[in-house]
């Protein structure tokens, strides 16, 4: 829990969430750290945070909670949310007032939450797809982030006018800020995505097989 609190507040309550309106590349570590670091952990920790009554017994949920926990709704949500946030008409928005920027750290936040929960598994019971379905499931959320990415890093113009306007901190520019923060991305999303994927592979390729037995050696 305190590492998932630690990055929410890293992206939200550090210099970093100053340095957004200045820096492209700041405002991607920021949703990258909410999204693929504080959501997971958050996650993690909430079988913790459960009774073990409702952990043990999630018929008892509402029917709601579990159609919530479906991947394909858990994959679009993350999806979409990341996509649509970098329309610039969409991400104009943030200019706008302070509020408009909270509203997008929200979003970030419930769409992480349900992204990772087929993948976390906070509570089993409640996602019912097999296991060896995440690696795809993982595999397939990295494209329309890897098209984002190298539509950022390589579009030759910048797409977001605000960042034209102001001081650029790091003295870059705002065409290779705006062609780092794709890179960020680009590289950040590969491992957020693969170390877990890998991580589940080698765990289904090292169970055992279902219904095998354990055989008694004889004395």
């Amino acid at each position: 829990m305190a590492g998932g609190v630690l990055a929410l507040w890293a992206a939200v309550g550090s210099p970093l969430s100053h340095l957004d309106h200045v820096l492209l590349t700041a405002h991607m570590v920021q949703h990258l750290l909410i999204m693929t670091v504080a959501a997971p952990l958050l996650l993690v920790a909430a079988p913790l945070l459960a009774t073990p009554r409702l952990a043990a017994a999630p018929g008892t949920l509402p029917g709601l909670a579990r159609w919530l926990g479906h991947p394909v709704l858990c994959w679009l949500a993350g999806t979409l949310v990341v996509i649509v946030w970098h329309v610039p008409a969409a991400f104009a928005l943030l200019g706008r007032s302070g509020a408009w920027h909270g509203f997008q750290h929200a979003t970030f936040l419930v769409a992480g939450l349900l992204f990772w929960w087929p993948v976390v598994r906070p509570w089993p019971g409640l996602v019912r797809w097999p296991r060896w379905s995440i690696p795809l499931y993982l595999f397939l959320a990295t494209l329309p982030c890897d098209a984002l990415s190298a539509f950022l890093a390589f579009s030759g113009r910048v797409v977001y006018p605000q960042y034209l306007e102001v001081e650029n901190p790091l003295g870059l520019t705002p065409l290779a800020d705006q062609a780092c923060a794709g890179a960020v991305m680009w590289t950040w999303v590969t491992f957020a995505y693969l170390v877990p994927a890998v991580v589940v592979t080698v765990k289904l390729l090292s169970a055992p097989p279902a219904g095998a037995r354990h055989t008694v050696t004889p004395r």
